[in-house]
């Protein structure tokens, strides 16, 4: 997620108590295993596990991306600015983030009024690991200023899928879209637009099908790729191939996916919140329940690829925890 005005629905949500999300049981995981790898950090998002047992985390409130390693210590591995949202590794071992520009109000608390009087639009950057350098790769498409890049996902022909999430203020409001774009900073294209919200991203493990959440809709939804950055759009207003659908009152966030192509959604406002488990088909494989802040992101780390990482984002925690199933190895990761 990189918008903060989300961020004040969330607080919002949660303030009003929980809401019931989506009919499910349990799946075949303790919460109670839950253990706090990091905390103190600014609006954790975008986790990423690294080889040797760290993870890296975007701090949206911060502007940085900082590693986080087994034994608590942090370290800044490129200073933003902005909001920097979502995390992926390249072809190149370099990271590459989304992020835009916005401001906090409240006492500390990461609340956006809006768009931040010096926005400047969003961004696509790239961070060096060994220098820390960050480099703006893309900023606009066509001539068109990016809005709110948020979550990206690596193909394994050097390119990547974004989800854009737009922006607002409180009179008028920018669209969404879905994006692809490769890692040399030649190419972007815009693959779907005019959407009211777009956030979660992940590709199937045979690298077919782009899978997302769209935030406002309560729905998770699949694109069929049909070449470099083209996707079949599906007939009908509403863009994709309906997987599953939350009630009324449910925020539903960033994605992940398994192995075996099980889709991982995090729910950080929801009758529980946590992290819900679906098939393709839209089978319900329960939830792993969180009864903090509100878990917003996950991703899979160990040799197994057992091993989660969930963001608490509004308590500001990084979370470990043995998982159901094996998580997918995202495109140029290391385990």
């Amino acid at each position: 997620m990189g918008v903060l005005h989300r961020r004040n629905f969330i607080l919002s949500a949660l303030a009003a108590g929980p809401v019931w999300a989506h009919a499910a049981r349990a799946a075949d995981a303790d919460s109670s295993e839950l253990s706090t790898f990091a905390s103190g950090l600014r609006f954790p998002e975008g986790p990423m596990a690294l080889a040797d047992g760290s993870a890296l985390v975007c701090e949206i409130g911060a502007g940085r991306v900082t590693r986080v390693r087994a034994n608590g210590k942090h370290e800044i591995v490129g200073e933003t600015g902005g909001s920097p949202a979502g995390c992926a590794v390249g072809p190149d071992g370099a990271y590459y983030v989304g992020g835009l520009e916005c401001k906090e109000v409240a006492g500390g608390k990461l609340i956006c009024a809006g768009r931040a009087a010096d926005y400047s639009g969003g961004r696509i950057e790239r961070i060096d690991p060994k220098t820390g350098k960050v480099q703006v790769l893309y900023s606009e498409v066509n001539g068109n200023k990016l809005g709110a890049p948020d979550d990206l996902v690596f193909d394994d022909h050097g390119g990547f899928w974004f989800t854009d999430a737009g922006t607002r203020n409180e009179r008028s409001r920018d669209y969404a879209g879905l994006y692809y774009a490769k890692a040399d900073g030649s190419f972007i294209k815009e693959v779907v637009f005019r959407m009211t919200s777009i956030n979660g991203i992940g590709l199937a493990p045979d690298g077919k099908t782009v899978y997302v959440t769209f935030p406002e809709e309560r729905l998770i939804a699949a694109f069929p790729i049909t070449g470099e950055g083209t996707v079949d759009r599906g007939p009908g207003y509403k863009p994709g191939r309906p997987i599953a659908t939350f009630a009324p009152g449910t925020i539903i966030d960033s994605l992940k996916v398994e192995a075996d192509e099980t889709i991982c959604v995090a729910v950080p406002v929801g009758a529980p919140g946590g992290v819900y488990r679906f098939k393709p088909n839209g089978e319900s494989l329960g939830v792993v329940p969180y009864s903090g802040g509100g878990i917003t992101n996950l991703a899979f780390g160990g040799k197994d690829l057992r091993t989660a990482f969930l963001t608490d984002s509004l308590s500001g925690l990084l979370l470990k925890t043995k998982w159901p199933a094996a998580g997918l190895k995202l495109n140029y990761q290391t385990v």
